[in-house]
């Protein structure tokens, strides 16, 4: 698992930004865990799974850290 932080979030998806990446993750409501969309804040710290998704890099299995 990796940790990061959200860094927006936007209508049922948002980014999460990792530490010493340049390039942030996106990930969506449905790839969340043990917490919803609307409890998670900006700078919340998350850990999750890095994926090739459709467009890049994903987050998928997103839970509160």
């Amino acid at each position: 698992m990796t940790t990061g932080t959200i860094k927006t979030k936007l209508n049922g998806f948002g980014f999460i930004t990792r530490e010493n990446e340049a390039k942030d993750l996106f990930f969506h409501a449905s790839d969340l865990v043990g917490v919803s969309f609307d409890d998670l804040q900006q700078g919340d710290t998350v850990t999750f799974e890095v994926v090739d998704g459709q467009k890049g890099k994903a987050a998928v299995n997103v839970t509160r850290a």
